[in-house]
Formats: C-alpha cells, structure tokens, sequence
C-alpha cells in the first residue's frame, strides 16, 4: 500500500511536469522544423525559378542542391553526441536548458541570411542544440515516469516536438509577402525568452553521474545500441526527405498553396494524435517490438504512395506517414532509454542522435540525388527516387525482434535483460 501511495503521488508530481516538458519540446520542434517549412521560400529567394517542367527550373535550386544542403543540416546534429553525453556528466536539466537557448538563438540569427549557403550555415551551427535538447526530453521522460505512464509521457513529448513542427507550417502559410520566411526565424525570440521560465519547475533526474569520457558505452551495451540505432537509421532514411522534400514538393510540383499547404499540415495534427493514441494502446497490447515492426513497414508504404502521384496521393499519403510517425516514436524512444543503464541513457540519446542523422544523410543525398538527374520531369523524377529510397526500408523492421521486449517492465530491471 505504501508503494502504491508513493507512486500515486509521483504521477501527481510529474504531471505538471510533463506540460513543461511538452511545452519545451514544442520550442525545440518549432527551431528544428522552421527550416524546413521556409525551404520552398528560401529556394525561390536564393534561386532562379523559371517556367521549364524540370526540379531546377520550377524550384529555383536543384534537387541535388537542395538535398544537400538538408544533408549538411543534418550532418550537423552530429555534434548533438558530446551535447547530451555532458548531460551525464553535468545534470539532465542544465544541459536542456542551455541546449535549448543556443539552438532557439542560431535559428533568430539566421532570418539575416543573406544566401542560400549562409542560411543552411546558420541552422547548422543551431541544429545540434535543439537535437541534443529533444534527444534529452525522452530521456528525462522515462525516468521521471513509472512503466504504466511511460509511453504516454514520450507520446507527450512527441506531441510537442510535433506541435511545433506543425505550428511552423502554419506560420509559414499565415506570413505572406517578400522574405516571409526571415519572420518566421525571427520569431524563435518568442520561446527563447520562455525557456529559463518553463524549464525552472522540472527537477534533475536522480542518476550517479559518470566520469567516463564523453560518448563511451559499455562494451556488453554496444550491440543493443546497434540494433537500436539501425532501426532509427531506417526511419530516418524515409522521414529525412519525406518530411525535407515535403513544401518543395507540395507547393512548387503539385502547385498547393502555402495557405492550403499549411492546413493540411495542420489537419495531419489529428492523424498524429491517432497514431500516438494507437502507439499506447498496440505498445500495451503487442509490445514494443510489434509496435515499431508495424510502423517502419507503414512509414515506408506511406512515404512512397505520397510521392506516387497527384493531390490526393500527396495528402492521403502524408497523414497516414505522420500517423505512423506518432505509432511508431514512443516505443523506439523507449527501447532507446529502457535497454541502458542510468549513467549512459544521455550519452545514448546522443547515439540516437547520430543515427538518425546518418539515416536522414543517406535519405536526403540518395533521394536528393535521384530526384535531380538529367531533365526528367520533375513528378516522375521524384516518383522513382521515392520508391528507390523507402521501399528497401521495410525489411529492416525484422531486426527490431532481436532485442528484449520491455513493455510493462520497471527501469531497475530492463537495462539486464536480456533477448
């Protein structure tokens, strides 16, 4: 009885919690996606945009441009490993909130770029604080969550990354005329001067802090760290030009308004909800394995049906995609927590990190790549490329069921188990 009352009473502590913990997440969300969202715009401001039916001419950059400049922004989480890793050595929550200033001031900095190149300069240098500061809200999290609240509370903080990402959409959409998208950047002052405020009330999670240098796990952990970072690799090969490619495609192929685009990004909320809703319930019902087998396969069919075609493909395609984004985030964030110990859980976030940064790199270059040769005409180019690119992702969901299931299991005993 007296556990019960003790965990009742934490899951009342940690419930004004998690709304900080969801409201940094938006900010984070809202730094990392404006890029994206204003790529159209910085495409047409910085290129040269014509009539011709190519990538080049209609964008104003070329699709091998354009992917690689997506490609350097995320190289540029990279630099996220030693960021979150410092958490295990310096505290959880000093190391998010500075995270989170760093990477929300780069972002007000690069409304003044005055080329594409410096642009994607400036949002490199914010990237890998906003990667760090997301990558360290899982982890606090988990361990600030009983094993019956914890996936709810990562689909909260998935829910906030999302939010932000999508309220970065609509803003686009909302802020019309000449250079809208250096207003956009510019209003990351709004959470950047909330992020002291809202962070001031989560406590430090109660670890041992490590003095191992920064980056290094145990040598029994590394294959289970293997395993888990292919798996994020793979999604991050179809979200990394699915989610990069997304306003380019829409507004300048399929000829959407900003306006129109936005709302539909904005619609694509409740598709989310749907599938974060879902996450809990199959995670509850299947496991963790199940549920991220069953969301790799659906990202992939989703990602290239939006792809396929006109319109329609385009919008049913991409709310079934963000629908298995929200199955499929909180229990690979889980396994990426619940399988390591407490004085490496930051330092995996990290690895988690550089996966997904080196999953999103070979994407975006490979789709980027695919998309921008020779004068094939754009829908058909980019067609090709996403079927080359997300389709081979499917049968890397099977690696997942080498690892242990650890749906309804404590933190004291999952970082042991064993497969």
């Amino acid at each position: 009885m007296a556990a019960l009352r003790d965990n009742v009473a934490t899951e009342r502590m940690v419930t004004p919690i998690a709304t900080r913990l969801f409201l940094a997440a938006l900010f984070a969300g809202f730094g990392e996606y404006s890029a994206v969202a204003a790529l159209a715009d910085v495409a047409k401001a910085f290129g040269h945009p014509s009539s011709v039916q190519t990538v080049t001419s209609v964008i104003g950059l070329s699709g091998s441009v354009l992917g690689i400049g997506l490609a350097v922004l995320r190289l540029s989480s990279l630099a996220a490993l030693p960021l979150t890793a410092l958490a295990d050595r310096r505290g959880r929550r000093s190391t998010l909130q500075w995270s989170l200033l760093v990477g929300l001031g780069l972002t007000c900095v690069a409304a003044a770029s005055p080329s594409y190149w410096l642009f994607v300069a400036c949002f490199a240098l914010g990237r890998p604080f906003l990667s760090a500061a997301l990558a360290l809200l899982q982890v606090v999290s988990v361990e600030l969550s009983s094993a019956q609240h914890r996936i709810g509370r990562l689909a909260l903080v998935a829910a906030g990354s999302g939010g932000g990402a999508g309220l970065a959409a609509v803003l686009h959409g909302a802020i019309r005329g000449g250079g809208n998208f250096r207003w956009l950047f510019a209003l990351a002052a709004l959470p950047l001067v909330l992020v002291v405020p809202v962070l001031r009330g989560v406590p430090e999670s109660q670890v041992e802090r490590t003095t191992v240098r920064l980056g290094s796990i145990a040598r029994s952990a590394r294959p289970r760290l293997v395993i888990v970072g292919v798996l994020i690799g793979a999604v991050a090969v179809i979200s990394g030009p699915a989610n990069g490619f997304l306003f380019v495609y829409g507004e300048s192929l399929l000829g959407i308004s900003p306006g129109r685009l936005a709302l539909i990004v904005t619609a694509s909320a409740v598709t989310g909800l749907l599938g974060l809703w879902l996450s809990h319930h199959v995670a509850n019902w299947r496991g963790r394995r199940f549920t991220v087998s069953l969301g790799i396969v659906g990202s992939a069919a989703a990602a290239t049906f939006a792809y396929s075609g006109g319109v329609t493909h385009f919008v049913v395609g991409y709310f079934t995609g963000v629908c298995m984004g929200g199955l499929i985030t909180p229990s690979l964030n889980a396994l990426s927590v619940e399988l390591f110990v407490p004085s490496a859980r930051a330092t995996v976030g990290g690895w988690v990190v550089v996966a997904t940064v080196v999953g999103a790199t070979i994407g975006l270059l490979s789709f980027g790549l695919l998309a921008g040769t020779g004068h094939v005409v754009a829908s058909v180019a980019l067609r090709h490329a996403a079927a080359w690119v997300f389709l081979p992702m499917m049968p890397v969901a099977a690696v997942v069921w080498l690892l242990p299931e650890t749906h309804q299991r404590e933190l004291t005993e999952t970082s042991s188990m064993s497969a």
